[in-house]
Formats: C-alpha cells, structure tokens, sequence
C-alpha cells in the first residue's frame, strides 16, 4: 500500500494575508523593553491599595507599515536615564522590526519613576 504524496503548496503570495494587530506590536514593544536591564517593575496602585506591579506601559499608533510607538517605564535609581533609554528604543525598535513587518517610525519614552533597589531585609 503506497501513501499518497503531499500536494504541492501554492506560491507564498497565492496563500493568503497575514496581519499583525496594534494590540500583538503593544505586547512586543512592553516586553522588549521590560528585558533591558535598569528597567524596573513598578508597583500598581487604586484608590490606595496595591495591586501587584506592572512593566512598561506602551501605545501603538500608525498605518500601513509604520508604527509610532510611545513607552512609560521606570528606571532602577540610580540609572543612567540616557543610557538605559538608548537600550530601550534600541532594542524595542528591532524586535518590533524583527517580528513584524512594521518599520517603527517614532518611538518616544517617559520614564515615569525612579525606583531604588530594595535590599532584602532577612540575609
């Protein structure tokens, strides 16, 4: 009994469309720069009562094949802020690019807190 042979796929353009939502280049953008060392988790608070801790914030604007991207992050103390903001949009900007087909057009940063490194208390 022989198998029949796979059928040939059709050429790459006559597959389909792939498109990549704002939402996913937000998701990528926030996790590319949460990996940047001197990036800091800050601590989530309403109405008073903590809530856990969140990374980089991030907004996705633009069309077609161009993002504009807006960042707020928080910065362990004492960070060089132009240091580790240089690696953020370094970094941001090619993992955005490496994993979709979006060229970052703009990519501002607001580094909304400095947050000191806190020793354990127990050694």
């Amino acid at each position: 009994m022989t198998t029949p042979a796979p059928a040939a796929l059709p050429e790459p353009e006559e597959r389909g469309t792939l498109s990549i939502g704002h939402t996913v280049v937000r998701k990528i953008a926030q996790r590319a720069a949460d990996q940047v060392d001197g990036t800091a988790r800050a601590e989530r608070r309403v109405a008073g009562l903590g809530l856990g801790t969140h990374g980089a914030g991030a907004k996705v604007a633009g069309r077609a094949d161009e993002v504009d991207l807006s960042l707020d992050l928080a910065l362990h103390y004492p960070a060089s802020i132009g240091t580790v903001t240089g690696e953020v949009r370094e970094r941001v900007t090619e993992e955005v690019e490496r994993l979709t087909a979006y060229r970052v057009r703009s990519l501002r940063v607001t580094v909304s807190a400095l947050l000191p490194e806190i020793q354990p208390r127990v050694r």
